[in-house]
């Protein structure tokens, strides 16, 4: 059974660690981190952005193979799914099709349209038992096509976001999606800091975890966030494992193409990834 995002991530600012979402594109994905969580004895937060939502046919079809799979796998531990970075309509959509949470991305917004939408997307969620993020400052890096530079919220903002009733929020740092350029000035602990004073308790959401070094996660961490966002470095180690595979001609011998054999070295990569990440994170054993 899904839930909502919010009392694992209460219990995660109690318990200072920080629970992993990780971001699915397909069944292998879903399979694995579900697999990893359960193993770990972890709670969960599966993320899905809009265009994988579109690859893999639409939010309901994301939402009957999850919720089947949960069942089917005899998953225990306590998952939410989680549209990533959603527009209005996005979110809309998610809610009718039976995701547990949703992350309104309204940072490109001014701040009055941002509050607004977000206000009407709170009150629908809550009717329904939904947990909702928001996002203030946009994050950097390339998401689905949007591109930010890493800036740093305001947390005046930030508070004027938390106080609609969303149940956690995104606030930027400094951190960026995908990999992180050389030049990379690290997470701004003092704007983090100025946030948690605003907010209090409110879980905080880190997005761009790939590539942050481990002594700036458990940091930040420390300082409240709850909720960190992998989804790059899952794609690597896919990649890698994929890659490896073929270049061994492994897909040459025998059945070595069929797909569930071609596939499995990158699933197995993506279960050595997650299992790392939440040991980083202190979520194993949390469920």
């Amino acid at each position: 059974m899904l839930v909502s995002a919010t009392q694992m991530l209460n219990k995660a600012v109690e318990g200072k660690y920080a629970v992993g979402q990780f971001n699915i594109n397909n069944l292998e994905w879903t399979k694995a981190i579900l697999s990893t969580a359960q193993e770990n004895n972890s709670p969960v937060i599966l993320g899905v952005s809009e265009g994988a939502g579109k690859y893999m046919t639409g939010f309901k079809t994301v939402a009957a193979m999850v919720k089947a799979m949960i069942e089917e796998m005899n998953i225990t531990v306590p998952v939410a799914l989680h549209l990533d970075h959603g527009t209005y309509e996005g979110c809309l959509k998610c809610i009718d099709a039976g995701f547990s949470s949703v992350m309104f991305d309204g940072s490109h917004y001014p701040i009055e349209e941002n509050i607004q939408k977000t206000k009407e997307l709170v009150e629908l969620c809550h009717k329904k038992g939904i947990s909702i993020e928001a996002e203030v400052g946009s994050i950097g890096g390339e998401e689905d096509g949007v591109v930010g530079a890493g800036e740093i919220a305001d947390p005046n903002e930030c508070k004027m976001i938390a106080d609609l009733g969303v149940d956690f929020l995104a606030a930027g740092i400094g951190n960026i999606h995908g990999k992180y350029p050389e030049n990379w000035k690290g997470l701004d602990f003092d704007a983090l800091g100025k946030t948690k004073e605003l907010i209090g308790n409110l879980p905080l959401v880190l997005h761009g975890g790939t590539g942050i070094p481990a002594d700036m996660i458990k940091t930040a961490i420390s300082l409240g966030v709850a909720k960190i966002n992998v989804n790059t470095e899952c794609q690597l180690y896919f990649q890698e494992a994929t890659r490896k595979y073929i270049e061994e001609g492994k897909d040459l011998v025998g059945k070595g193409f069929d797909p569930r054999k071609l596939l499995a070295p990158g699933t197995e990569a993506i279960k050595v990834n997650v299992k790392e990440k939440m040991e980083l994170f202190g979520s194993v054993n949390k469920a």
